[in-house]
């Protein structure tokens, strides 16, 4: 039986992980206390939550909600990276966080109910934002309305400059 403090740290990890869309475990060893209020800092910004939890309180909480596969890589130091808004910013903002502190280690992720390996996360920071793809989306449902408008307004134009050209015809064979 969990002491009240533990119970109610897997109580709230649990439901992080419910809310959130992905999250990614990362072993921060190596960061200093500057370092790391820094990147907790960082990735508040981005709507990620930083929390440092024992491995067997992530197990825990996983397990009452149905997340399997976690098991390979719950040792050794963890912290979790809780993305609340955009399924890809933990990954990209932990990505970011490498580069700069050359420290943490991906160990895994949590994709929905499920453990993707440190590989998938990469994968996943590598995709384009969600203001991107939603941009891409709009460009690519915007361009067959466009040409719609094109050969709609078509025959109107080549009108409109037919009878454009026979004034002007008009207009040199009378003189004015």
């Amino acid at each position: 039986m969990p002491t009240p403090q533990k119970a109610r740290i897997i109580e709230q990890t649990r439901e992080e992980l419910e809310k959130a869309p992905s999250a990614v475990l990362a072993d921060y060893r190596g960061l200093t206390v500057q370092q790391l209020n820094q990147l907790r800092e960082n990735l508040r910004q981005g709507g990620v939550t930083f929390r440092v939890i024992k491995n067997t309180l992530i197990k825990r909480a996983a397990d009452e909600i149905g997340i399997k596969g976690l098991d390979p890589y719950l040792e050794g130091p963890t912290a979790v990276a809780f993305s609340h808004d955009d399924p890809v910013a933990a990954a990209k903002l932990l990505s970011q966080a490498i580069r700069e502190f050359r420290k943490i280690e991906i160990k895994a992720g949590i994709l929905g109910s499920h453990a993707i390996s440190a590989n998938e996360v990469r994968e996943l920071a590598d995709l384009p934002s969600r203001e991107v793809m939603l941009g891409k989306l709009a460009g690519t449902l915007n361009a067959p309305i466009q040409q719609l408008v094109w050969v709609l307004t078509a025959p109107m134009t080549n009108l409109a400059r037919a009878l454009d050209q026979i004034r002007q015809q008009r207009e040199a064979q009378t003189g004015h």
